[in-house]
């Protein structure tokens, strides 16, 4: 690679210089890229700068989160990407711009981690592939994503904005469920009557799957209050099944309770609701080929989902 001129031939470029500007374009923001370089931050913005006036273009746009590349950017990339990558792997290294494989960040939510995501790698991790899993809301993962931390979130909404990209993964089916000891209360077979006295079991006191199924199937505002709440969908699960009370909960996490009765399905509508996942990926991760591995094998699997 000349180092001498830049894609357009306007200026002269410093090797360091390109190397945090990959760095930076792979992380998608400053901050991330900082100590994937051994870099402070404020080096960082300082040597991006550089490169732009030395350049006498505009790299990035800065965002309340993170950079975005500019067309030029994405064609400094372009050329710059392999010629740094193969130096890297003579020099030995592993990082950002070696394109060597190191262990992949994944989150995403606990109860979907166990139940779809986890079982779907188990052939990778059996065949040496090192992933490095979080648990979370949606929103903290997302955040955490934009600083570095992750690789692939799966996440239960799309991002917003355009820094991270993401497709969809799977739809999930939430189903209206109780223990058999309430399964017996039908009211002229409306389950909104006959559950009006069946306490109402919840991961959040705003009720957001409920009131979305009541609202959804039933077309009607749900007025119950929840009798419990907990945070954790496998312990709403947990207090269901012993007979605490309803709730809505993803049919993957409790199809093999139906399955062997000890949850009973209260209602089975025609169009059940369904949540879309989405799989987020951080610009740049695609440079650890095993990133690419677990994103694929994920996507492969959804499809059964």
């Amino acid at each position: 690679m000349d180092t001498r001129t830049t894609a357009t031939g306007s200026a002269p470029a410093d090797l360091n210089l390109l190397r945090t500007f990959l760095a930076v374009y792979r992380a998608g923001s400053l901050t991330a890229a900082a100590p994937l370089l051994s870099l402070s931050q404020p080096t960082v913005t300082a040597q991006i700068r550089t490169l732009e006036q030395q350049t006498g273009r505009v790299l990035f746009t800065r965002l309340p989160r993170g950079v975005e590349p500019t067309p030029y950017a994405h064609e400094l990339a372009g050329e710059v990407a392999g010629p740094l990558d193969a130096l890297a792997a003579l020099e030995g290294g592993a990082g950002p711009l070696t394109g060597h494989s190191a262990p992949v960040h994944l989150a995403g939510p606990s109860e979907l981690l166990c139940v779809r995501v986890l079982p779907a790698l188990a052939p990778l991790i059996a065949r040496g592939v090192q992933v490095r899993v979080a648990q979370g809301l949606t929103e903290p993962l997302l955040e955490e994503m934009r600083a570095g931390r992750h690789d692939l979130v799966v996440a239960t909404r799309r991002p917003r904005g355009r820094a991270l990209p993401s497709a969809p993964l799977a739809d999930e089916e939430y189903v209206l469920v109780a223990s058999p000891v309430w399964a017996g209360r039908p009211a002229d077979g409306d389950p909104c009557t006959a559950l009006r006295e069946v306490p109402l079991v919840t991961y959040a006191e705003d009720l957001p799957i409920a009131r979305r199924y009541w609202r959804t199937v039933f077309g009607r505002q749900l007025t119950a209050r929840a009798a419990l709440t907990v945070p954790n969908l496998y312990a709403v699960l947990a207090a269901v099944t012993a007979g605490a009370g309803y709730s809505v909960l993803p049919r993957s996490l409790c199809q093999e309770h139906l399955d062997t009765g000890r949850l009973a399905l209260l209602h089975d509508p025609e169009e059940p609701p369904l949540n879309t996942l989405f799989l987020v990926q951080r610009p740049g991760a695609e440079a650890n080929p095993d990133v690419v591995r677990v994103r694929e094998t994920l996507q492969r699997a959804a499809r059964a989902w």
